[in-house]
């Protein structure tokens, strides 16, 4: 038994050296060769079976040991599974753990072989030790087959009773497993859940409340009960639990409390309006309905003060997790805490920024004061991603007002200037937003962006120009010099939404440029047919309005224009013509429309508005995925309105079963020894007793429970004076933890369950204790973290818990708040360590959801630099024809390699297909029909795209796995009525993902890989590609490949590994005199290096 102690981190520690030494000498020289021709894979399989087969378990570990290591370092073992599940029911527990590791990761694939040792997964679900048991139950949940459910259903109820907590959270894990299996088990997994939610160990708490939400969020009623505990027990849950419970409790509080967003100014003033005619008596109903108003529900202030402190968590999901929790529930003036914690955020990566911008910027909207003092915070870098930028530009935007506007456009000056143009037009249209919303600096932003009107970057020009037109929309009497101005533009400016702009400008207000807006209809008359169906369009508009006001010099030339537009080749522009035609030039068959030509053409146009694009954002609750895409994702819960009137609170009370007097005469104890000597759910009886498992197991749950009922009864004594609680958070925090250990409250518990409490202790104080009892009492006594004398024999700290006087009890208890929390969630992890081991468990490895995260940090010896992969340098803008518009009936589609790993499989290469709908109907249920591949290759289709509206176009991802081979991949791409046929071609460089390693690694690799491993060609350099920034920008741009350092100015080097079977692909391009190169191609698959040197020889050779 000696064995059972071990954790999976204790395992993995000592095992680390020894794989390290073990896997160097078998594996590293195996590399190179190891997806060649002649691989000696077979061959060392075959050594590992025979070692798994042997009789001597040193040989098993030793085998399991190397698989175990094959498999942290990404490769594939599946075809060990039937020798390796053989051993599945060793003696040996090292031998046992490993093997449950193993079967973890590949169960699913190989379900067949899986089900032959069903029996003995059962066998293994009693093991005494709590990894072997929580193993079995995450191999048997991972078997995905319908016959084997009702094995599933009795192991999960089997393990929610388990005494071991590591084993409940891996019950509450196989839920959620089980449910997406068999939906029809949703009844009898919603008891476990309700069984599960009354767990008091922390380590549980937040894996059944995400089993909860995914198979029945709905069941909130399941929730009242634990409402309490799940927010005292917040603070000591991992990290991705607390998100989960957090996000949980937000729905939660918004269906059972009032709205805390009425402010005193509305009710006083209600309450007044009518107080002169009312009699003394209706006077005081009302006043008291305006104090019941302003009264916060005790639950309601302990969810806000017990997720206040995770504001200051290092984990960036839990943070965001607290603020959106406030934004939705909190009163408005306390929000305002949130905004210092985001914006420590945003010192972390791009990806974390993004998301917590995007919640800023819909905070800012709404609420401008929270984060007006961190205004410097969100001034944009030059390193800013654009994403980052952009999202900066737009919070800065919002917050912007009289008194920080001109330091804000002293800012804006300089983005204007940015090399990146996507940056500087979106600073144009936020200078456009900050004039339209602050009136006093109109003018400013108007003459600034007249300025820029004379910029040399036509982007930045051709956005000026569409801002200024908004902006004269809204007082256009005063501002005839800028359009004169804008009109002279109007021969250098080639951006067609820019151009439009202008001649829409000089349209709507002709009258007030009369001499130059006939001008400005010859010159684009001239131009008509060389220019884009937008100005067209707008050239069209702009003849009509000058016919009917000044039709004596442009009636010729409107004519003219329109007979240019009959003949158009857009249909939109023929319509166009046709209908300006009959409503401007009257003739016997005009309807009676034409009288009000000029009404229709030069009615006054309101003002446009310019808003946030993160206005309609606020109807999603902010952190969801729902928010951030600003569409309703899968899965997402709507989050209720707040009621009128709150629900009964007494739903969130713990009924009480029993006296305190017949607790305390049962198990012996003092009134306020309890409370005082254990701060959160363990109860003293779990040291003192030094019972069986199943007493102590049942203690901790009632004396919880027991502590519950003290939280509720002090939160109901609150109530009253619930308003003096909310001005000082800190003040009542203090009072109410003196009031709870003090409390002698009644407590929850079950008399037939204190008879056998009662009768287990006595039996169990005559009977010598097992090795899983002294662990359990070693274990918690140690949990406690006390001094030596507190941890000593039942009776000695009986007797000194005795002899102390209550004021020392409460001292002692308030010093150790902090680390009783803490050890007990360290030590909850395992009831099965020996008294005289020395225990020191890591949370994060007996967490870890499978071995292959434990290994990932281990550096062995031979670890393998194909695994090592890196981003990409460079990713290709090139988009390839797939389908012609003609062709696919008005469906055009196109595609490009993005060079992300691929989200659908590790040997399948990423293409994004954008398809566009050039007709003016709908097309429905665009989708990949039939599929003709070569043999091998694969593809994982995208979703459907249910409909397309006319003009619109959509960028869809799918996954295509080429064998490592350029052979066209074939497939039908179909809508609701037809389909069609198309290819997709890989060019050789997108086959490979870049990897890095240092010289010393790639000149090792490459002296594995000579003779007919090594392609090479002489080529002549072009002399502007002789320069290493072009040589390396040139071959990343035709190859996916990664950069390696070098010490050499004429060489670089380049490696890769092929997609499908990460083969190495070194690469080196060494420059020699009179302009020529040596380009040298190293790599197992000699096929793709033949055809990648003669993809990369035009590249460097040609100017």
């Amino acid at each position: 038994m000696s064995g059972n102690g071990h954790g999976y981190g204790e395992q993995a520690g000592e095992a680390a050296p020894e794989l390290a030494q073990e896997a160097a000498p078998t594996t590293a020289p195996s590399v190179p060769a190891a997806f060649g021709l002649f691989s000696s894979d077979t061959k060392k399989n075959e050594d590992l079976k025979q070692m798994l087969e042997s009789s001597k378990d040193s040989a098993k570990l030793d085998a399991m040991k190397r698989i175990v290591g094959m498999i942290a370092k990404g490769k594939n073992a599946s075809e060990l599974f039937p020798a390796v599940v053989k051993n599945v029911a060793s003696k040996n527990i090292e031998i046992k753990k490993l093997v449950y590791v193993y079967l973890m990761r590949y169960a699913e694939e190989q379900q067949d072989l899986a089900l032959l040792s069903i029996s003995t997964f059962q066998r293994a679900l009693k093991d005494p030790n709590q990894l072997i048991r929580a193993s079995a139950l995450r191999v048997l949940s991972s078997i995905r087959v319908p016959i084997i459910v009702p094995i599933m259903m009795l192991a999960i109820k089997e393990a929610s009773s388990d005494l071991s907590p590591y084993v409940r959270k891996n019950a509450a894990h196989a839920i959620q497993k089980l449910y997406s299996l068999d939906p029809e088990q949703k009844e009898m997994l919603i008891e476990v859940i309700e069984k599960l939610l009354k767990d008091r160990s922390t380590l549980v708490a937040g894996s059944v409340v995400m089993a909860f939400e995914e198979v029945c969020p709905d069941r909130i009623d399941l929730i009242h009960k634990n409402y309490r505990k799940l927010c005292n027990l917040l603070v000591d849950v991992e990290e991705w639990g607390q998100v989960v419970i957090i996000h949980m409790l937000t729905r939660y509080a918004r269906t059972q409390f009032v709205s805390p967003w009425k402010t005193d100014d509305d009710i006083v003033e209600e309450y007044n309006e009518n107080n002169f005619y009312e009699s003394d008596e209706e006077q005081k109903e009302k006043d008291r309905n305006v104090k019941k108003t302003y009264t916060m529900d005790p639950d309601h202030r302990l969810l806000l003060r017990n997720t206040k402190p995770l504001l200051q968590s290092r984990n960036a999901a839990v943070v965001m997790a607290v603020a959106q929790l406030y934004w939705h529930l909190a009163p408005k003036s306390e929000a305002g805490i949130v905004s210092k914690s985001l914006v420590r955020l945003l010192r972390s990566n791009r990806e974390v920024q993004y998301i917590v911008l995007q919640n800023i910027a819909t905070m800012s909207i709404q609420r401008k004061g929270m984060f007006e003092p961190y205004l410097k915070s969100f001034y944009v870098r030059s390193t800013d991603p654009t994403m980052i930028k952009t999202l900066k530009l737009e919070i800065l935007t919002n917050l912007a007002n009289e008194a920080n506007i001109s330091t804000l456009l002293r800012e804006f000056q300089t983005y204007v200037k940015s090399q990146d143009k996507q940056f500087a037009a979106a600073t144009i249209q936020a200078i456009g937003r900050c004039a339209t919303n602050i009136t006093e600096v109109t003018d400013t932003c108007l003459n600034g962006l007249v300025c820029l009107l004379s910029n040399r970057d036509e982007t930045v020009v051709a956005e000026s120009v569409v801002v200024i037109k908004k902006l004269l929309q809204t007082q256009p009497a005063h501002h005839g010099e800028i359009i004169k101005h804008m009109a002279k533009l109007l021969d250098n400016i080639t951006v067609p939404v820019a151009r439009a702009s202008i001649l829409w400008l000089i349209g709507e207000y002709c009258e007030r440029v009369p001499k130059i807006a006939p001008d400005v209809l010859r010159k684009t008359a001239k131009s008509f047919t060389n220019e884009d169906d937008l100005v067209k369009l707008q050239i069209l508009s702009l003849g009509a309005k000058l016919y009917l006001t000044n039709s004596k010099q442009t009636k010729l030339l409107t004519q003219y224009v329109l007979n240019l537009g009959k003949y158009d080749q857009s249909y939109d522009i023929r319509d166009r013509t046709r209908f300006i035609r009959q409503l401007i030039v009257p003739n016997e068959k005009s309807g009676a429309l034409s009288k009000y030509a000029k009404k229709i053409f030069l009615a006054q146009k309101p003002a446009p508005l310019l808003e946030s694009p993160f206005k309609d954002r606020d109807h999603f609750q902010l952190g969801t995925l729902s928010h951030t895409l600003n569409s309703r994702a899968t899965g997402y819960l709507e989050l209720s309105d707040w009621p009128d009137v709150a629900p009964d609170p007494a739903v969130r009370n713990v009924e009480v079963a029993e006296s305190a007097k017949e607790w305390t005469a049962i198990l012996g104890k003092t009134k306020k020894e309890k409370p005082t000597e254990k701060f959160y759910s363990e109860s003293e009886e779990e040291e003192d007793e030094s019972a069986s498992t199943s007493a102590t197991e049942s203690e901790s749950g009632s004396e919880s429970e027991k502590e519950d009922k003290e939280e509720g009864s002090s939160d109901e004594s609150s109530e009253s004076s619930s308003s003096s609680e909310e001005s000082s958070d800190s003040e009542s925090d203090s009072k109410e933890s003196i009031a709870k250990k003090a409390s002698g409250a009644v407590k929850e518990s079950n008399v037939e369950e204190i008879k056998r409490k009662a009768k287990g202790i006595s039996k169990n104080r005559n009977t010598s204790s097992s090795s899983d009892t002294v662990s359990s009492s070693s274990e918690e006594s140690s949990s406690d973290s006390k001094s030596v004398s507190d941890s000593r024999s039942d009776s000695d700290s009986g007797k000194s818990r005795s002899a102390t006087s209550s004021k020392k009890e409460e001292k002692t208890a308030q010093d150790r708040k902090t680390p009783s929390k803490q050890d007990v969630f360290l030590l909850d992890l395992d009831d099965f360590h020996p008294v005289t081991t020395p225990v020191a468990v890591p949370t994060a490895a007996v967490l870890s959801p499978s071995l292959t995260a434990d290994l990932e940090g281990l550096s062995l010896s031979g670890s393998s630099v194909i695994d090592q992969v890196t981003t990409q340098v460079f990713v290709p803008t090139k988009t390839h024809e797939m389908l012609h518009r003609m062709t696919g009936k008005g469906l055009s589609a196109h595609y490009h390699f993005s060079r992300q790993p691929d989200m659908f499989g590790d040997h399948m290469v990423s293409v994004q297909v954008t398809v566009t709908n050039t007709t003016d109907q709908k097309i429905e249920n665009i989708h990949i029909g039939e599929t003709k591949l070569p043999l091998g290759m694969r593809i994982h289709e995208f979703n459907p795209i249910e409909c397309l509206e006319p003009g619109g176009s959509a960028t869809v991802s799918m996954g295509i796995d080429f064998c490592d081979s350029t052979q066209t991949a074939s497939f039908q791409l179909c809508t609701k009525d037809d389909h069609f046929n198309v290819n997709i071609q890989p060019p050789v460089g997108e086959l490979l993902l870049p990897v890095t390693m240092s010289e010393k690694d790639f000149k090792k690799e490459q002296g594995m890989l000579t003779g007919m491993n090594e392609t090479s060609a002489t080529i002549a350099v072009a002399p502007q590609n002789s320069t290493s920034l072009v040589i390396i920008e040139k071959v990343v741009k035709a190859a996916n490949l990664g950069v390696v350092p070098s010490g050499q100015d004429n060489i670089h080097r380049f490696a890769a590994k092929t997609v499908h079977s990460g083969s190495l692909m070194l690469v080196t391009v060494e420059l020699k005199e009179s302009s020529t190169a040596q380009l040298i191609i190293n790599t197992e698959k000699t096929v793709i290096g033949s055809v990648l040197l003669r993809e990369l020889k035009p590249v460097l050779s040609q100017g």
